[in-house]
């Protein structure tokens, strides 16, 4: 038998996890039925979310270790270049020495 987690993070800080019990040679389609995180939430659509193994996105017909944790990823809300773009637009107009150093040299 292999000890395997299922994970699946909330907004808002919460989170699903859930142990299982798996035969050997076990995929990561029969961690994530097994672990009941579907029918516990069911806004989680396993043909658009990705699905990783300790942060290393994972098809779901993949082979599980013993120990391995299946991650549930939640699409993103922002674009993170996008969203780093806002905070040095934003730490700029407020004048601090963090976001002058993002100004050319002849404008500081």
């Amino acid at each position: 038998m292999m000890h395997i987690d299922v994970c699946y993070g909330l907004p808002g800080g919460a989170s699903f996890l859930a142990r299982v019990d798996l035969r050997e040679g076990a995929t990561v389609r029969d961690a994530i039925e097994a672990s009941g995180v579907l029918r516990a939430h069911r806004d989680i659509d396993l043909t658009t979310q990705k699905i990783g193994v300790f942060g290393k996105v994972t098809p779901l017909d993949a082979a599980l270790a013993d120990f391995d944790r299946v991650e549930i990823y939640r699409p993103l809300k922002v674009d993170p270049k996008t969203a780093r773009q806002r905070r040095v637009e934003k730490t700029r107009k407020a004048g601090s020495i963090e976001g002058r150093k993002w100004h050319s040299k002849d404008s500081r």
